[in-house]
C-alpha cells in the first residue's frame, strides 16, 4: 500500500459532559497538530498517490470550517462529545466527499482509503482510518 501524508492544524474551544472527562467539561481550548494520509495499493499514472497540492488544500479548508469556533456552538454538532477520535472521523469523513466530488482530481478516485490523526500533544493522539 502506498501512502502520502499532508499535514495542518485546528484551534477549537469545546467542552464535555460526563465525569469521566473530569475537568474537560468545562469550557476549554484544544489545538490539534492534523495529519491526513490517503492510501492507494497502485500508483496512479502520473507514479503518485495524489496531488500532494490538492491534497494539502482540502485538508486546509476542511479545518477551516472547524477553526477558532467553539464547537459547542456549532449546530453540526449539538449533543455531541466533540472528542478526538469524533473529530478525527469528522475530518476524515469531510475529505472523503471531497475526494467523491472530484476535488482532489480525477487521480484521487483510485485512493483506497483515508486516515486522519489528530494529536492532542506529543504524547497523545487519536486516528480513524476509513475506506473510500
Amino acid at each position: 500500500m502506498f501512502s502520502i501524508t499532508v499535514r495542518d492544524h485546528v484551534m477549537v474551544a469545546h467542552s464535555f459532559r460526563g465525569e469521566v472527562f473530569g475537568p474537560a467539561q468545562r469550557l476549554h481550548g484544544a489545538t490539534f497538530l492534523v495529519d491526513a494520509r490517503f492510501k492507494r495499493v497502485d500508483l496512479d499514472d502520473d507514479n503518485i498517490v495524489v496531488d500532494i497540492g490538492l491534497a494539502t488544500q482540502e485538508l486546509h479548508a476542511v479545518l477551516a470550517d472547524l477553526n477558532y469556533r467553539n464547537l459547542d456552538d456549532e449546530p453540526a454538532f449539538t449533543g455531541v462529545n466533540t472528542s478526538t477520535e469524533f473529530l478525527a472521523k469528522h475530518i476524515a469523513d469531510r475529505l472523503a466527499d471531497r475526494v467523491h466530488a472530484g476535488a482532489l482530481g480525477e487521480g484521487a478516485r483510485g485512493l483506497a482509503g483515508i486516515e486522519v490523526t489528530l494529536h492532542e500533544s506529543h504524547v497523545a493522539w487519536a486516528s480513524y482510518e476509513r475506506a473510500l
